[in-house]
């Protein structure tokens, strides 16, 4: 069971830290060269020739955060009401605008990380932090002294993904940091 939740963490560290995608790489890259025989071919075998390898298409690199704009922006018209001048408008059609693109944002972020508070107590009350607890995790306020378990108060009890499903780029290098196409209607 501790090998599936070290699989679990890797798996995001990968994801979101360039980092660590690189040492895991390299190190997955080392394992296999030595679980690879070291045949010496001898003086009545012949090598035999290694087969070529189709080599993967490569796909246009478009960061993640560029789909996740985009995302927000087609489905939540999310960016065109943040890059919107509100000084023409009044606060009630602010308001109602406000509304739609919160309620869109929030079904957004629900399909594609199914974020969830990472401690279910509400906020003010009291809550423990164990020992071995991760700094990721938690953050501590206020008088830090001592050796955990901490007791406090909750100031937010916090937000964890519980999934990643951003869509994967297959458009052109050319339009890789495209958040929104111009929209042309012809007449």
């Amino acid at each position: 069971m501790g090998r599936i939740w070290l699989a679990i963490r890797v798996f995001f560290l990968v994801l979101f830290n360039g980092r660590v995608a690189r040492q895991v790489g390299e190190a997955l890259a080392r394992a296999a060269k030595e679980a690879e025989p070291a045949a010496v071919p001898g003086p009545t075998q012949k090598a035999e020739p290694k087969p070529a390898v189709a080599k993967p298409a490569v796909r246009p690199v478009r960061s993640e955060a560029i789909t996740l704009l985009a995302t927000l922006r087609r489905e939540a018209r999310l960016l065109d009401f943040i890059k919107e001048p509100l000084d023409a408008y009044t606060d009630a059609q602010i308001g109602a605008a406000v509304r739609d693109v919160h309620r869109d944002c929030g079904k957004v972020l629900d399909r594609l990380f199914a974020v969830q508070p990472i401690v279910a107590q509400e906020e003010g009350s009291p809550v423990e932090v164990p020992t071995g607890f991760d700094a990721g995790r938690f953050r501590l306020t206020g008088n830090v002294a001592g050796d955990p378990p901490f007791h406090g108060r909750l100031m937010h009890h916090g937000w964890e993904a519980t999934v990643c499903l951003v869509p994967e780029w297959s458009g052109t290098k050319l339009a890789a940091m495209v958040v929104a196409p111009v929209e042309v209607e012809l007449q």
